[in-house]
C-alpha cells in the first residue's frame, strides 16, 4: 500500500499540468490530472485526492464553482487554489468559501510543494477547511 499523498491537479493549460504533475511525482506525490472542473468533480470522487490544486480560471466550471460544488456536498478535502487574478478581495473570497490556500501564478514550484506539505501537515481527513476555523 502506498504511503504517498493523493493530489489532484486541476489546469486547463496542459503544459502547466504536464510539467507540473512531474515535478510533483518526482517530490513523492501520487498524481492524478484533471483538465476542467467537471472532470475534477468526477475526479474528486474517483481518485479520493488527500489534497486539490486548482486552478481559478478554467472553462466549464471554474476553480471557484468546483470549490463551492465540493464543500456544498460536504467534501473537506483540502484545496489550495492557483490562479493569475492576484486581487486581495478575490483572495479572501476563495479563503472564505473553503480554499485551505491560495497561490498567484506564476509560482515557484518549489513554494507550491512546501505549501502543499503544510496544508496537508494541518488537515484531518473529515474536518472542516483550515479556512472556516474558529480559532
Amino acid at each position: 500500500m502506498s504511503t504517498k499523498s493523493r493530489i489532484l491537479l486541476v489546469d486547463d493549460e496542459q503544459a502547466i499540468t504536464d510539467n507540473l504533475s512531474a515535478f510533483l511525482q518526482r517530490s513523492g506525490f501520487d498524481v492524478a490530472v484533471a483538465s476542467d472542473g467537471e472532470e475534477a468533480l468526477r475526479k474528486a470522487a474517483t481518485f479520493g485526492p488527500d489534497l486539490i490544486v486548482l486552478d481559478v480560471l478554467m472553462p466549464r466550471l471554474d476553480g471557484r464553482e468546483v470549490l463551492r460544488r465540493l464543500r456544498s456536498a460536504d467534501n473537506r478535502t483540502p484545496v489550495i487554489l492557483l490562479t493569475q487574478i492576484g486581487e486581495s478581495m478575490e483572495r479572501a473570497m476563495a479563503l472564505e468559501e473553503g480554499a485551505d490556500d491560495y497561490l498567484n501564478k506564476p509560482f515557484d514550484p518549489l513554494e507550491l510543494v512546501a505549501r502543499m506539505r503544510a496544508v496537508l501537515r494541518r488537515a484531518q481527513a473529515g474536518q472542516p477547511p483550515l479556512a472556516s476555523a474558529k480559532r
